[in-house]
């Protein structure tokens, strides 16, 4: 077993060896980008921004809720100021509807008049 380790090492030790060589042929746009000097500060920068982006997020939030609580309010409001237009309308409707049978069974003007058949005056 420890040969079969020993191969596996000088395998990758060959492998990395090329893989060197092969990389130094690489042009240099290719680069990897250089990390932040020091790293951790900008990705303690970054989370602070995150955070301070989350909180803002939430007082938008905040004030949208209130801008809905206020909307809320103004519509219980105006549906309280439409009730009793809407029981007003339906009185007034059937209100309407009578008073149109009342003038229809009199013989109104919108009622035809009977055909009494042929003038008999010649």
């Amino acid at each position: 077993m420890g040969r079969s380790i020993e191969e596996f090492v000088t395998q990758l030790r060959s492998f990395t060896d090329r893989a060197r060589t092969v990389a130094g042929s690489v042009p240099t746009r290719l680069s990897l980008p250089a990390l932040p000097s020091p790293p951790g500060a900008l990705s303690a920068a970054q989370l602070r921004a995150i955070a301070e982006m989350v909180t803002a997020q939430r007082a938008a939030i905040g004030g949208m809720r209130a801008q809905l609580d206020a909307f809320d309010q103004q519509l219980a409001v105006f549906e309280r100021i439409l009730e009793p237009l809407v029981e007003w309308s339906g009185t007034w409707a059937r209100l309407e509807e009578a008073v149109g049978d009342l003038v229809r069974r009199d013989g109104g003007p919108d009622e035809p008049v009977p055909d009494r058949g042929p003038d008999p005056s010649p």
